[in-house]
């Protein structure tokens, strides 16, 4: 049936995805990696939620440092800088469409601390 077949692409989907990104560590997320120009664009397409969201307009908005999880689609955790010394994480859904929303806010980070899941 052709839920049968949607059901077996999506699975293919995660494993496609688990492969492209070097399979996954403890609590499902890749390890952290250096954010190229993909998670870039990625950020810019949130780059409104975020201001809505926190009210905060930043001075910089330059995506450092991302590991993601394989879902129903992908989240990124991405730490980006947004300026002076200030960074914040973010957790963005990409669906199996495509389409990025942003999904949660951590503030107030530090370049060294760690990608986490975070809620």
């Amino acid at each position: 049936s052709s839920r049968v077949l949607w059901t077996l692409a999506v699975t293919q989907l995660h494993i496609i995805f688990w492969k492209m990104l070097g399979g996954m560590r403890a609590g499902g997320i890749t390890n952290e990696r250096d954010a190229d120009e993909e998670v870039q664009q990625v950020i810019e397409q949130v780059r409104p939620s975020y201001v809505g969201r926190t009210g905060h307009t930043p001075a910089a908005w330059r995506a450092t440092r991302v590991a993601t999880q394989v879902v129903a689609g992908l989240n990124y955790f991405v730490k980006v800088h947004v300026g002076e010394n200030k960074y914040v994480h973010l957790r963005i859904y990409r669906n199996l469409r495509g389409d990025v929303s942003l999904s949660a806010v951590d503030t107030d980070k530090t370049a060294d601390e760690p990608l986490t899941y975070f809620q």
